[in-house]
Parts: C-alpha cells; sequence; structure tokens
C-alpha cells in the first residue's frame, strides 16, 4: 500500500479531531451531573413541587460556573454549545410542526376582504388542501382562476388596496400580481420563523433546533429537555403582537430614585441568615463592567446589593435605563416585578413598563427600557399599521425603510411629533423583546420612516422581518407533534447503550473467534470507527436519537462485512500458494470492487431516507451515511496498517482463521441453480400468502399515515387494555384502540377524537378526559399535573404524547411511497451502469420486491398476535429501506463475485454462477448471523419504541440473504439469452489480474 505514512497521519489527526470534539460532550455530562445531584440534595421529594425547583437549582447551579475554565481550554457555557446534541427521544421535551396559516396571511393582504369570489376561492383552497401537496397558495390561485369570471386579483376590495397601493395597482392583471403576493407570503413565513426563533432563544432550552419545511409554510422545532411543555406549546403556538411604546427618558430622577429605593427595600428583604454552602462563580471582565461586587443569581442571599449586584443604571447613547448580563436578565426582572417593589413607584410612574432588549448575537449584557404604559398596558400604537418594511443601505451603512397605512401615518405622526419634544426614544417591540428604541429627529409626516442606527446587516433584516410580521399577523397550528418525558428520555438512553454495548462485545468476540489475531486488527479498526462516527456527527452538529444509536449499531453489524470480505479474498489468494504480503495485497485489491458497490447501494437508500424522512429517521439515516463512510476508512486503510504492520516482522504468521474455522465453507459444493424452481415455488407460496393477508388483513396504520393522537401510559401495576379500551371508547367514542405496550403496566392509546381540530385547549382537553377515566388505576393522590407528560420526575402517568393532524399524515403517507419507489428506481440505475446487463438489475429488483412484500405480509398477519408495537409508521418504512439496502448490499456482492469469475471462465451453463455463489458463501453467512445478533440485541434489550423497527429489519435480513442467493442471482441468470448461458468466454486475463 502507498502513501503509508499520508494515511498514519491523516488517521492520527482524524482519531485526535474526534476525541477533541468528543470532550465537549464529557465536560457538558460532568458539569450536568454534578448539577443535578446538588439540587437532588438541596430539594427533597417531599417539597411540594420539587421537580421544577430541582430543575431551576440546576439552572442557576450551571450559570454560576458556566465561565469557569475546565482544562484550560474551554468553559461549560461553549461545551454546550459544542457537545454531541441528544433528540427528544433520548432527553424528553417537545417537538412540533407548525403550519403557518397562508389563509390567514391572504386573509390580511386583502385587508379582510368581503369579496364573494375571493373568499369562495379560499374556502375552495381550504376543500383541496386535504387532497393535494400543492402548497396552499397555488391551490387558492388555481381555485380563483376557475371561478373568478371578470373579476381580477388587482380590484380595490381585494388586493390593489391601500396597504399594498405601492406594488399592485388597478391595471395589473393577475399574472402580474401572483409573483408580488407569493413573495409576500414567503416573507411573512420567513417573519414567523423570525419571531419563533426569538422566542425559542428566549425560552431556555440547550440546543433547540428550528427550520423551514421549504415552501410549504410548516416549520419543525424541536426543545429537547423541555420539561414545561404546556408553557412550551404556549409559546409556539401564540399570535406574535408587534408594539410600539414610547420610553422615559434614561436620566429620569424619579425613576433613579426607584431603583435606589428597590435595592434598599430588597436588603431588607433578603435572608441574612442563609449560609448554604453555594457554587461561586468566578470573576470575569464581564461582572466588573456592570458592578464592583458583582455576584451571581445564586448568591442574592447574601449579596450588599440584591439589585444593584446585577444591574448598573444607565447606558450612553441609548434610551435605555440600565445593563444588565443576559444571564442575569430574568433575576433581575423578577425583582422588579415583585409587588412589595411596585409599590414603591410614584403616581406618575404606576404604568411604568420595564422591557429588556433583544441583545446582539454574541453580547454578553442586555439593555433595560422603561416604557410608559397606562393602566390598560396598551402600546401607544399596534403593529397591524406597518403596510412594509425593508433593509437596505443608506451612505452604505445599513439602514431599515418602513411604510404605514393611512391610520398608521396619522398615529406615527404624533407619536414621533411627542417622542421629539420630550427627547424620548420609541421602541419597537415583539414579544416583549425591544428590537430597537431610535430616537425621533421631529414629528415624521405621510408614515415613510428611516431607522437608523449601528446596525449590522443582519440586525436590519431582522428589524425588517418583525416590522412585516405586525403587519401580516398568522395563526401557528400545531399539526404535529410528540412531547416525550423526561423519565422515558432517560429510560432509552439505558435501553439505547445497552444494546450498543451488548452488540459491540458480541462483535469483538466473534471477530477474534472466526479470524484469530486478524479478527483483533479488525477489532482495533472497529473500535476506532464507533471514534470517528461519535465525532464526525458531534462535529456536524447532528442530533443523536435512539433510531440513530440503532443506526450505530447496524453500521457494526455492516462494517464487519467489508473485513470479512477482504479477509476471505486474503484466505483464497494463501490458498493458492502465494506469499504472505502478495497475497493481502491482492486480497485488499480484489475486494474494493465488492466494497464500493455494496456500500455505494446502501449509502444511496440512506440518502433517499434523509431527504424523504423526518425528525429521528433523518438520525438514523445521517448515522448510517457517517458510518458507511468511517467504516470504509477504517477497513481498508485502517485494517491494512495494522496488517501489514504485523506481517512485516520476522517469523510472524498470520492464518485469518483458527483452528475451529480453517475449513469451514472450504469444499461446500451447493447447486443453488439447480434448486432455483423449489425456491420459485417456496417464494411464490410465501409472496401470494403475503398478498392475501395485505388484501384481507390490512396493515395496523399508525397515527404517522392515518392521523390522530396516540398517548404511551404507565401505571404502578398490571392493567387491562381491553377493560381500559372500553371506558374510554364511551369517553372518545368508536375508534380508540388500547393495548399493552411492552410491559403489563405499560399501555399505547391512540384515538381519532377531534383529530381536525387544532389548538393545545383540544390537547389539554384530550389529557383531562384520559385523567379522569384513568384516575382509579392510578395511585392515591396522582394530580392531573403529575399525570400529564412531562408533568412530574415520576416514571407513570403519559410518557408520550404523539399527534398528527390528517394533512400532515398523507404528506408523511406520500413520502413513505416516493421513498420506497425512489430507492428501488436509484438502485436498479445504479446496477445497471456498473454491471452492464439489464439483468443483473432485474434480478436484483425482483429481490428487494420480493423481500418488502414478504416483511409487509408478516406484519399483516402478525400484527395482532405479537406482544409489541407492529404499527406502520415512519420509523417501519425506515426499516424497510434499509432492508433494501442490505438486501442490495448482499445481492451486490454476489453480483460482483459472479462478475470477476465469469470474466475468467465464461458462463459454463451456471456452472461458474453455482462456482461464485458458493465462494461467497462464507461471507454471506458470516455477516447476516453477525448483523442479526446485533439486530437480536436491540430488539431485546433496546426499548418498546424500537421492537417493530428492529422485528421490521430482522425479518428483512433473514429474507434478504434468502432472496440474494435463491432469487436475485436466479432471476438474473434465467433472463440470459441461452447462447450466453451455454457459451463460454475466452479468457484473457489470469485470475491475478482481474479487476473489477
Amino acid at each position: 500500500m502507498q502513501n503509508k505514512g499520508l494515511i498514519k497521519l491523516f488517521a492520527l489527526l482524524f482519531g485526535l479531531v474526534s476525541i477533541y470534539q468528543l470532550s465537549y460532550t464529557f465536560i457538558g455530562n460532568k458539569f450536568e451531573s454534578d448539577a443535578e445531584t446538588y439540587a437532588i440534595n438541596s430539594v427533597p421529594e417531599s417539597e411540594e413541587d420539587y421537580v421544577s425547583k430541582r430543575q431551576e437549582l440546576e439552572t442557576q447551579y450551571l450559570d454560576s460556573i458556566g465561565d469557569q475554565t475546565v482544562f484550560g481550554f474551554t468553559n461549560y457555557n461553549e461545551a454546550k454549545k459544542k457537545e454531541l446534541n441528544k433528540g427528544l427521544d433520548l432527553k424528553g421535551g417537545i417537538n412540533v410542526t407548525l403550519q403557518i396559516s397562508v389563509k390567514d396571511i391572504l386573509k390580511g393582504l386583502a385587508n379582510g376582504s368581503k369579496n364573494p369570489v375571493f373568499n369562495k376561492a379560499l374556502a375552495d383552497a381550504d376543500a383541496a388542501s386535504k387532497n393535494s401537496d400543492d402548497t396552499y397558495v397555488e391551490l387558492f390561485f388555481e381555485a380563483w382562476d376557475k371561478i373568478k369570471g371578470d373579476s381580477k386579483l388587482a380590484s380595490p376590495d381585494i388586493f390593489a388596496n391601500k396597504s399594498l397601493s405601492d406594488e399592485i395597482n388597478f391595471q395589473m392583471g393577475d399574472e402580474e400580481v401572483k409573483p408580488i403576493i407569493r413573495r409576500k407570503i414567503d416573507e411573512s413565513v420567513v417573519s414567523a420563523f423570525e419571531v419563533l426563533r426569538e422566542r425559542i432563544d428566549g425560552f431556555g432550552v440547550t440546543q433547540p433546533n428550528i427550520q423551514r419545511e421549504g415552501n410549504s409554510g410548516r416549520i419543525l422545532v424541536e426543545l429537547p429537555g423541555a420539561r414545561d411543555i404546556a408553557r412550551a406549546q404556549d409559546l409556539l403556538s401564540s399570535t406574535a403582537e408587534l408594539e410600539f411604546w414610547e420610553t422615559y427618558q434614561p436620566d429620569n430622577q424619579e425613576l433613579q430614585a426607584f431603583f435606589f429605593q428597590a435595592n434598599e427595600k430588597l436588603k431588607s428583604m433578603v435572608d441574612t441568615t442563609a449560609t448554604e454552602q453555594k457554587p461561586v462563580k468566578q470573576e470575569s471582565e464581564l461582572d466588573s463592567l456592570l458592578s464592583d461586587v458583582s455576584q451571581d443569581s445564586l448568591d442574592i442571599a447574601t449579596g450588599q446589593n440584591p439589585l444593584f449586584d446585577k444591574f448598573q443604571l444607565g447606558q450612553t447613547g441609548s434610551y435605555a435605563v440600565g445593563l444588565s448580563a443576559v444571564q442575569d436578565t430574568a433575576a433581575v426582572g423578577a425583582l422588579l416585578r415583585k409587588k412589595e417593589i411596585r409599590r414603591l413607584l410614584p403616581a406618575n410612574l404606576q404604568f411604568v413598563k420595564f422591557l429588556w432588549e433583544r441583545p446582539s448575537e454574541g453580547s454578553e449584557v442586555a439593555a433595560l427600557f422603561a416604557l410608559k404604559s397606562n393602566r390598560e398596558g396598551t402600546p401607544r400604537m399596534g403593529g397591524d399599521v406597518v403596510s412594509d418594511a425593508r433593509d437596505e443601505f443608506l451612505n452604505g451603512s445599513p439602514i431599515v425603510t418602513m411604510a404605514m397605512n393611512t391610520r398608521g401615518a396619522k398615529e406615527w405622526e404624533k407619536l414621533t411629533g411627542d417622542s421629539f419634544n420630550n427627547q424620548t426614544g420609541i421602541a419597537i417591540v415583539l414579544d416583549n423583546k425591544v428590537y430597537t428604541a431610535p430616537g425621533a429627529r421631529g414629528a415624521i409626516s405621510g408614515g415613510r420612516t428611516e431607522i437608523t442606527g449601528t446596525f449590522t446587516v443582519n440586525e436590519t433584516k431582522d428589524i425588517a422581518n418583525v416590522l412585516r410580521a405586525g403587519k401580516l399577523p398568522a395563526s401557528a397550528d400545531i399539526i404535529q407533534s410528540e412531547v416525550v418525558g423526561p423519565s422515558l428520555g432517560q429510560e432509552a438512553i439505558d435501553s439505547g447503550f445497552m444494546s450498543f454495548a451488548i452488540a459491540m462485545i458480541f462483535v469483538l468476540l466473534w471477530m477474534i473467534f472466526y479470524y484469530g489475531k486478524a479478527g483483533i486488527f479488525a477489532d482495533i479498526a472497529l473500535l476506532f470507527n464507533i471514534l470517528l462516527i461519535f465525532g464526525v456527527l458531534t462535529s456536524l452538529g447532528a442530533v443523536l436519537t435512539l433510531p440513530g444509536i440503532a443506526g450505530i449499531v447496524l453500521t457494526i453489524g455492516m462494517s464487519v462485512d467489508a473485513n470479512v470480505l477482504i479477509f476471505e479474498r486474503i484466505k483464497e489468494e494463501l490458498a493458492k500458494g502465494k506469499g504472505k504480503s502478495q497475497a493481502v495485497a491482492d486480497g485488499f485489491s480484489n475486494a474494493l470492487s465488492s466494497i464500493l458497490d455494496a456500500n455505494i447501494t446502501t449509502g444511496l437508500t440512506a440518502i433517499i431516507l434523509f431527504v424523504f424522512g423526518s425528525g429521528p429517521i433523518k438520525g438514523f439515516a445521517t448515522t448510517l451515511l457517517v458510518g458507511i463512510v468511517t467504516s470504509l476508512f477504517t477497513a481498508i486503510f485502517i485494517t491494512r496498517l495494522l496488517v501489514d504492520w504485523y506481517i512485516g516482522g520476522k517469523s510472524r504468521r498470520l492464518d485469518f482463521s483458527t483452528a475451529i474455522t480453517k475449513n469451514l465453507f472450504k469444499n461446500v459444493n451447493i447447486n443453488f441453480l439447480g434448486k432455483r424452481k423449489i425456491a420459485y415455488v417456496f417464494s411464490l407460496i410465501m409472496l401470494a400468502i403475503a398478498v392475501f393477508s395485505l388484501v384481507t388483513n390490512g396493515l395496523q396504520e399508525g397515527v404517522d399515515f392515518v392521523g390522530g393522537r396516540s398517548y404511551q401510559v404507565r401505571f404502578e401495576k398490571i392493567v387491562n387494555p381491553s377493560e381500559i379500551a372500553s371506558e374510554l371508547n364511551e369517553v372518545f367514542g368508536s375508534g380508540t384502540n388500547v393495548k399493552t405496550f411492552g410491559d403489563a403496566n405499560q399501555i399505547k392509546i391512540t384515538t381519532p377524537y377531534k383529530v381536525d381540530v387544532e389548538g393545545i385547549e383540544v390537547d389539554n382537553e384530550i389529557q383531562s378526559k384520559l385523567f379522569d377515566a384513568l384516575q382509579k388505576y392510578l395511585p392515591d393522590g396522582t394530580s392531573l399535573q403529575d399525570f400529564k407528560v412531562g408533568g412530574s420526575g415520576k416514571s407513570i402517568g403519559i410518557l408520550q404524547a404523539v399527534k398528527v393532524g390528517p394533512t400532515i399524515a398523507d404528506d408523511i403517507k406520500n413520502n413513505a411511497f416516493l421513498a420506497i419507489i425512489g430507492s428501488l428506481a436509484v438502485v436498479f440505475l445504479y446496477i445497471l451502469l456498473r454491471f452492464r446487463k439489464w439483468q443483473f438489475s432485474l434480478g436484483a429488483v425482483v429481490a428487494v420486491f420480493h423481500d418488502v412484500v414478504i416483511v409487509l405480509g408478516i406484519f399483516s398477519l402478525f400484527g395482532t398476535v405479537m406482544p409489541f408495537n407492529m404499527e406502520i409508521d415512519q420509523a417501519f418504512i425506515a426499516a424497510i429501506l434499509t432492508v433494501i439496502g442490505y438486501s442490495l448490499n448482499d445481492t451486490v456482492v454476489v453480483f460482483d463475485r459472479i462478475r470477476e469469475i465469469v470474466a475468467e471462465k465464461g458462463w459454463r451453463d451456471g456452472e461458474n454462477t453455482n462456482l461464485a455463489l458458493n465462494s461467497t458463501l462464507s461471507r454471506t453467512l458470516n455477516t447476516s448471523l453477525t448483523t442479526l445478533v446485533v439486530l437480536l440485541a436491540i430488539f431485546v434489550f433496546g426499548g418498546e419504541s424500537l421492537r417493530g423497527f428492529m422485528f421490521a429489519m430482522i425479518v428483512g435480513i433473514i429474507v434478504g440473504t434468502y432472496s440474494s442467493l435463491f432469487i436475485a442471482t436466479p432471476v438474473m441468470y434465467d433472463t440470459l439469452k441461452t447462447a450466453t448461458r451455454i457459451g463460454v468466454v475466452k479468457k484473457t486475463k489470469s485470475a491475478d489480474t482481474i479487476k473489477a
């Protein structure tokens, strides 16, 4: 092997970088473990609401030590940003898909038009959206074109109104108006996205994820670790409110006197006798900036100045009244909201509203503004008056331009005039965060305004988005959600890593048992592979999920395949009498083609899975793709380096087998093609049974595909699902399904009740009804809050809640169908290009189709019998696609050997095809057995939520191994022309030099 030095250097650097990336995860976990221990020791379970108190203490502890340097290169805050992200199913929390109402946006653009044609088109678009994948705006345009008659979108009572007068006029045709409306809708969705992002940043969840899903108007939000589920749901679905307020002057003497009085009052309220040891935060530059005596929020009780320890009056060049460290804003706000403190305000300031600014990215401080309010708490102006906002440049500096409607222009002239006369600022507020607070140079008439300042380009974009959001308010409906309680997340971690450890131990021992010393080298490469996988996932910022762990464990089983292929080829070269160095070189060279083909076909299915999947399924696909790349590197290069190093020593012997396995499969000569008719008959019978069951019994479709809500509920004692189903059908009506889910004290409840109705109120209503119906099965004293998902730290009640609306369920089903069809088409084309004969592609696709139908048939036959969940959902589709990839992997290895032997010796009426099948039998059974044991480890120890997923893959691996030998190859052979099968290809190259 050439360039060994370069490969060694690359492997060393790759390994060191992976260790460096993973070090952040270990550091973060160590600090969080210390915080959890501290909180448990401080708050006993006997205290009321102990879970939330512990969580608050954990947060305070982590805040207090967040900047402390660890190992001289990082701290907790930095480690938290760079650690390996854990998904919802491992950490608990909430995952929702929000649908921004494009209908609301269209109504807003049309100023609530009463035009009957416009409203009829909206109604028709509503109906069409239930059975179409097209975006709502396109469905609206289609409906409009069908019924418009003489009406125009540019009518004054539709879009040619005052608000859009700058862009749409009466003379414009519909085709001119449509792109403007599309752009306006996209701007509104972007605005909603920014609003949600700001809300999530303020929610306090580490490693949140928010992303748009194309142009569908959907926004995916993941909040791993969120425990206050009700607050999170309300935060995500409430409509944004843009407001304009006048500020007080920062040097207002009465305000400054109030802050000093508040500090003195807080001193008298402090418990100065508190002596409990608290973690102390090291002083930083920020601390000295804020105060001479800076303390963390945990140290209020012992501070000399409870308010001014965290808050500094005044800020040069701003209308803010003071500033604080970002991490202390919540604590300062809580102090200022205390009733005893509010009473200190003079009569003319009693309605003052204190709001924090939205700090710039990377900023450590945030400014506090005092806003002029009234008894009702209403702002001077609402955001609905803004007709447009743009981020532009003036003399090379980024600015924001804003336009208002007629009503807004009059109000704005009055507000800017007051601001100029009073020398105060105008705070632009969204979701109780001040985005900017500029001053006015005089009364501004006409409603057109330039907002200037020391803005960055990104800040002006954000402010413009916020201003547009005020003009186009749109509801955000939760059309899909998954809520996982923290106790279930911890169980998933424990079970996932147990299955991981068991699978690893088996594979390591098996390789040593089968290949001896060579197996040890394969094991070292495998362990290095695992390090690289986790290192790459951390570097990419990928999210590790339970299916992701399954993907890694599966990668372990499949990565063995590359080493098995290499070792088997080396054994063949040694059997020909070659020297050990030449045998190793030729073995690696000859195995390379099969390894690449097998991994590329598996990788193609993983890519399709990544494109069409969502949430945890993307996590599975990501780990599979990363695992394929790292497995290729470690098998081809790391194993080679270790083998070359060992055989380079004098008198060292490496046999690539043990005394027990030396002659296994050596003289096997099975006539596979001779038995193909028996295999055809057997497979046709199996396919007939499967199709019959699918037609008569069908499949148990999960909520992913049909819509509805499902709840995983655990009790202290064993319960009867039939009895509970009967009771719940009386509450929710027919259609509610209840079945045991794992242990006998755990059930899964699925109901279509009010599946078409959106809103948190319905979710709360269903959970309340479940609690009332199931209360007699719960321990005495269990409250509704304890029962709700994430409601307490105990592992009873609702552990997981999933909701899928009917619209998104149809989309998921369609994507699943496209994923399967797409994977078959892509693989057909790849094999056609690789083997240059359509017969190879046909054999592979027929075998895959055979495998998929039989797996579906088994799920149909035994779906109601098996003691675990066998619903057809996104995870099942992931399993099917993985089966397709694995089956093709196996088939391609067989085809590659057939191609090689036939190129040398010809077809000879099937003789050499049988020779190829027998020569790969050792590899086929070795890899299949290893992978099966790995999957069985996950099936037994990996947790209930993975059992159906793993069962599908176990069945698929067994059927796939069978089909690659008895279906794919015979179909390929039988479709070849008779002359080709019987004829002999002239030998042109020796076996030693044949290249694939």
